[in-house]
């Protein structure tokens, strides 16, 4: 790509048509573990290059507000959340959830400003473990497409979050890369004889495939693409494939291959132009792993992997992300601790924003190449006047779909693992035996 190209895949601030094709979906603005409390400390969220406070009000309502106070722009951000309301420490001007000046205890009761005052709210859902906001057209706000694992119940989704220093689209690149967890992860995700698909451990993911030079197929969908990484199983490799599917949900939503404990996915969402918020969030309807867990796990825990408030890092790239050569003489391929801190590793390194004219890809890179290509179209096609993609019919709820992992026989076709019968009924797919093709057809 050329510096143009990528700036118009990577730059959500202001009018750039990245961030504008971003408006037209509800986005992240944080866990909502942050903002359990009822008038608790109001949360920074930073979003597109827009800066906006989070708070639950003493109904337990949701707000989002401009973090600026619209009198004198002070941040609401150390304002006192009280009887329902967020009020600005610098003359107590306070504002309700949606936006309504409630009190203006410096302005004369008969001010008429006072009955004109509103600042800038922000529509919010609270949906699997976060608040969701929309950042578009107030007058053009879509229905909630709520993700898949919003299906899950509350205690069996288990969340990690984790600033990144760097442009969005390279950490979602790293999400879409099944190639690169043969090498970056192999100590985290060993091989072993004796499983049959994905088995979590308390340590690791054991694979039942010691192949590292995976056969990428893309599949493009309405709602992004589905791409598989095929492998040699140790087992029977003359008649079966190990096969890795991803999907690729518009604009920053990556479902990776579950294992046989919970599935996978991730937000990578865009800060500004030069960092982004990292989401990982295993779940599953019955079995799942807990939240304490899941963040020892990857190495995420809140005050001791990554710094409260701002989930920056405390292994970063200042301090060489804590790696340790003896422990890559004694065999650990990294020395790095943790799956995302080992892949922030590789993506901070490319700088904040990756020059990709000095790519050079490879045929493990087919799903790189359509993200790129097609996210890039995407903002063109924003930038004509034309919706966002995944925004128009034909649509699958977002509730459905899922990656697939496992080994099958030669004979599958993947493009219908895990293919839910409302998605075929959508796609006009009449029964499983169908040819895949017409389906790739339909949704190209």
């Amino acid at each position: 790509m050329t510096p143009e190209q990528n700036d118009l895949l990577c730059r959500v601030e202001g009018y750039a048509a990245m961030g504008r094709l971003m408006r037209q979906y509800w986005l992240p603005a944080c866990m909502i573990e942050e903002v359990a409390e009822l008038d608790g400390t109001p949360v920074r969220v930073r979003l597109l290059g827009e800066n906006m406070v989070v708070f639950r009000d003493s109904e337990g309502r949701v707000g989002a507000l401009d973090e600026r106070c619209p009198h004198r722009r002070a941040s609401l951000a150390f304002g006192r959340n009280e009887e329902c309301g967020l009020r600005c420490l610098y003359h107590g001007w306070k504002f309700d959830v949606d936006g309504n000046a409630v009190d203006m205890s410096s302005e004369p009761a008969d001010a008429k400003l006072r009955s004109s005052m509103k600042t800038k709210a922000y529509p919010v859902q609270e949906a699997g473990g976060f608040v969701w906001v929309w950042m578009g057209d107030p007058e053009a706000v879509t229905p909630f497409d709520a993700p898949n694992w919003a299906a899950a119940p509350a205690n069996k989704i288990s969340i990690v979050k984790m600033h990144g220093a760097c442009n969005w689209a390279q950490i979602l690149e790293g999400s879409i890369d099944s190639a690169h967890s043969s090498s970056l992860h192999s100590s985290n995700m060993p091989t072993a004889t004796e499983v049959s698909g994905s088995t979590a451990t308390d340590a690791a993911w054991l694979r039942p495939s010691a192949d590292k030079a995976p056969r990428i197929e893309v599949q493009k969908t309405s709602f992004g693409f589905r791409y598989v990484a095929i492998r040699k199983p140790i087992v029977d490799p003359e008649a079966q494939d190990y096969i890795r599917m991803t999907l690729f949900v518009a604009p920053f939503t990556v479902h990776i291959p579950s294992n046989d404990q919970y599935h996978l996915s991730q937000m990578l969402v865009p800060i500004d132009d030069e960092n982004a918020m990292f989401y990982w969030i295993a779940w599953h309807p019955e079995k799942g792993i807990s939240q304490d867990a899941w963040r020892r796990f990857c190495g995420a825990e809140i005050g001791k992997d990554v710094e409260p408030v701002t989930f920056k890092k405390v292994r970063h790239a200042g301090n060489n992300y804590l790696q340790d050569r003896n422990a890559m003489k004694a065999g650990d391929f990294t020395g790095i601790f943790g799956i995302p801190t080992q892949d922030m590793a590789m993506w901070e390194s490319m700088g904040p924003i990756a020059d990709r004219s000095e790519d050079r890809l490879g045929s493990s890179d087919k799903a790189i190449f359509t993200f790129r290509t097609q996210m890039y179209r995407a903002a063109q096609a924003v930038q004509q006047g034309k919706p966002a993609i995944g925004t128009v019919d034909p649509r699958v709820p977002h509730v459905q779909l899922m990656s697939f992992e496992g080994i099958v026989p030669k004979t599958t076709d993947w493009r219908l693992l895990n293919v839910s019968e409302e998605e075929k009924r959508i796609l006009g797919m009449a029964d499983e035996g169908q040819n895949a093709d017409a389906l790739e057809g339909a949704i190209a």
